[in-house]
């Protein structure tokens, strides 16, 4: 009999504690769900805007194929990361999760035809290539759209300094793709990329922002080391950036912002690591 009452009140305790840490795991699921999907998006931003970068460069480096391979590469990166959206929190986040796909389909739909234009013919007008680069702006400002709707709607947000570190890379990516639209032979009628703000200010902005990460409080020994190469990597970068008239160098500016960019990328996993 004692045994029986035993048995019961343990199965009785374990109810009662799987009951108290079930909620606890779905929370815990969901917050996890919610992250992935917002560094997924995150992602794909990153990977849409290199793909309007790697086709200035196509264009500027006459047909050169190895940016033809990026622009497929940077393409299905982008569409491998927009199918990996968990589902969305809200009906908001829905809808505007199926613009996006809309309009990202749009988007590459148009990217692959200018190249395919530029492979046969060795050149493309201007009119497609600045409704490209319109598309590419929308597609940007819909996916920050979204991925400011999830936090809201979910209530969860990105922790200041991951989510800093995020922009810096996608500043980055964006002064790349001014820096190739300027160096192709659209650049001089057309300014293509994501901003319309002038380079010496976003080189600027690049470069303050860079220096207050450096000094956070929270920078791990690892993250220190990390910040300290993406550093070097920027000096060298930095004047060319802003003596873009003078000298160009496309093919040194966009290697060396890959590179900073998987840098910063690096850091903010690592932000991501010890804030949680």
């Amino acid at each position: 009999m004692e045994l029986l009452m035993s048995s019961r009140l343990l199965a009785m305790s374990l109810s009662a504690l799987l009951a108290a840490t079930l909620p606890g795991f779905s929370l815990a699921a969901q917050a996890s769900d919610v992250s992935t999907s917002l560094l997924k998006l995150h992602q794909l931003r990153l990977a849409a805007q290199k793909s309007l970068s790697d086709f200035y460069m196509y264009n500027g480096m006459e047909g050169d194929q190895r940016y033809a391979r990026m622009i497929n590469e940077s393409l299905s990166e982008a569409s491998e990361h927009l199918n990996e959206l968990n589902e969305m929190p809200g009906e908001g986040s829905k809808a505007l999760r199926a613009q996006l796909e809309q309009q990202w389909q749009g988007y590459q739909t148009d990217l692959n035809n200018l190249t395919s234009a530029l492979k046969t013919q060795g050149y493309t007008d201007l009119q497609p290539v600045a409704k490209l680069a319109a598309r590419n702006q929308q597609l940007m400002a819909l996916s920050q759209e979204l991925y400011s709707k999830i936090q809201q709607e979910d209530g969860h947000n990105v922790a200041a300094l991951t989510q800093q570190s995020r922009e810096q890379s996608l500043l980055m990516q964006a002064i790349a793709v001014d820096y190739a639209s300027r160096s192709a032979s659209v650049g001089a009628t057309f300014m293509g990329g994501g901003t319309s703000r002038p380079m010496e200010e976003l080189v600027g902005e690049f470069a303050s922002k860079l220096a207050n990460m450096e000094k956070s409080p929270q920078n791990t020994p690892q993250i220190t080391q990390t910040l300290s190469g993406v550093n070097s990597k920027w000096r060298y970068i930095e004047k060319s950036l802003m003596n873009y008239n003078e000298n160009s160098v496309p093919f040194l500016v966009n290697k060396y912002s890959d590179s900073i960019i998987e840098g910063l990328e690096s850091v903010s996993a690592q932000y991501s690591a010890t804030q949680h």
